[in-house]
């Protein structure tokens, strides 16, 4: 991790991120509990982890990464998504959109806020992503 990701991830977590990566984990252990959900837990919790060190990594499709469709990134994909999005998705959407907006507010929060939509729109429809590592 560079020192620049480091450091936005510290404060990512200090001004509010953590509360929002608990809120994925609250997820992903509700719909484990379920046993029917352990395929959207898998996501939330892969999620949780992106939401708690956003910066420095970014949410693929599973696709563009192996060259190949699977389950997650085919029709039952968007059939997971659809029930995710009823669920689960929006009211995780909502958090993240809140804080995106609180966190525009200053300046200072305007990279994390512009952070909080990109996982907004995640939050509508994670199956089928991957995190992987980038250099900024």
């Amino acid at each position: 991790m560079s020192p620049v990701s480091l450091l936005l991830n510290v404060l990512w977590i200090v001004l509010g991120g953590a509360q929002m990566a608990l809120a994925w984990l609250v997820a992903a252990v509700i719909m484990a509990i379920t046993i029917i959900g352990l395929p959207w837990a898998r996501a939330a919790f892969n999620i949780a982890i992106y939401t708690f060190l956003p910066f420095g990594t970014a949410a693929v499709s599973r696709a563009a990464v192996t060259g190949r469709e699977d389950s997650g990134t085919g029709p039952l994909g968007v059939i997971g998504n659809v029930i995710w999005l009823v669920l689960a998705g929006w009211w995780l959407a909502l958090g993240h959109l809140i804080a995106a907006v609180l966190m525009a507010i200053t300046i200072i929060g305007i990279p994390f806020a512009w952070a909080h939509l990109k996982l907004a729109g995640i939050a509508l429809w994670p199956i089928g992503k991957t995190i992987v590592p980038i250099d900024i």
